[in-house]
C-alpha cells in the first residue's frame, strides 16, 4: 500500500489537517508540520511542539475501526524501531501511548477516530527530536533525541523511517487482523509490565502491579487484595 507525505511549515495541528483530508475522501497520507500552534494530547491536553520536534499524523481508512487502539501500539513500535535505527538509542514504551527514555517522555501518540458516512483513523505522533530545551512545566519530564545524543538528528530520514515501519505493521498485521503479533512485539518493547504503578483516572487513583494487557489493550493491574483491575484509560506513574 503506497502512501503520500504532505509537508507543511506550520499547522494548528496535524490531526486537524488529517481530518480535513478525510473530508475529501483521502487516506494513506502522512501529514507533517515543522511547527504546530495548537498541538494536543489525550484528554484535550496541550502538546508542546516547538521547533525541532516531529509532529505527524497518519490518516488511514481501516476496514476494522474497532481495533483502533492497536494503531497506537503499532505507532509506538514504529517509533522505538526507527529511533534505534536513526539515532542508535534504545527507548521503551509506556502504556498506553508514550515512548520514553529512562523515564523521560520522548514521544506521545494520539489515535482518533473520524466518524461520518465512512470511518477513518488519524494516528498522531509527537516526537521530541532536535529541541535543545523545553518550557519549564515539562522541563523535568521531557527529553529529546538531540539532548540524549548531543547532536542533531536527520528529522526527514527519521520521519520516513517511522512511516515505513508503521505501514509495514499496518499492511501485514493490522489489516489482516493479526493483532496478536502487534501485541507480542509491543510487549517486547514495553517496560510498564511488571512494575508497580499508580493509575490516575477520572474515577480516582489506584495502585498496583501492572501484570499485562488484555486483547482490548487495557492494562491489567493486580491490586493489594490480589484482585485484577482492568484499566481502560488513565495516566500512569511508574517507579523506574
Amino acid at each position: 500500500m503506497s502512501y503520500q507525505i504532505q509537508h507543511f511549515r506550520s499547522l494548528t495541528s496535524t490531526q486537524d489537517k488529517a481530518k480535513e483530508f478525510s473530508g475529501k475522501g483521502l487516506s494513506n497520507i502522512a501529514v507533517i508540520a515543522d511547527t504546530q500552534t495548537k498541538g494536543r494530547g489525550r484528554f484535550k491536553r496541550k502538546w508542546y511542539s516547538g521547533k525541532g520536534s516531529l509532529s505527524m499524523s497518519i490518516l488511514l481508512k481501516p476496514n476494522n475501526i474497532k481495533n483502533m487502539q492497536y494503531l497506537t501500539f503499532a505507532a509506538a513500535i514504529s517509533v522505538v524501531k526507527s529511533v534505534k535505527k536513526s539515532a542508535n538509542i534504545n527507548t521503551k514504551i509506556k502504556w498506553p501511548n508514550d515512548v520514553h527514555y529512562k523515564g523521560k517522555k520522548l514521544c506521545g501518540i494520539l489515535t482518533e477516530g473520524i466518524f461520518g458516512k465512512e470511518s477513518y483513523a488519524a494516528v498522531g505522533i509527537g516526537l521530541n527530536v532536535n529541541q535543545d530545551n523545553f518550557p519549564k512545566e515539562i522541563k523535568n519530564t521531557a527529553i529529546s533525541l538531540k539532548i540524549i545524543k548531543k547532536k542533531n538528528i536527520d528529522i526527514d530520514k527519521l520521519s520516513k523511517n517511522i512511516i515505513d515501519e508503521f505501514f509495514t505493521i499496518y499492511n501485514i498485521q493490522y489489516t489482516k487482523n493479526n493483532m496478536k503479533n502487534i501485541l507480542k512485539t509491543w510487549k517486547k518493547h514495553c517496560d510498564t509490565i511488571g512494575k508497580n504503578v499508580m493509575v490516575i483516572s477520572r474515577s480516582g487513583k489506584m495502585r498496583g502491579k501492572a501484570t499485562g494487557v488484555d486483547e482490548d489493550c487495557s492494562l491489567l493491574l493486580k491490586l493489594k487484595n490480589k484482585k485484577i483491575a482492568r484499566i481502560i484509560e488513565g495516566d500512569i506513574n511508574v517507579r523506574y
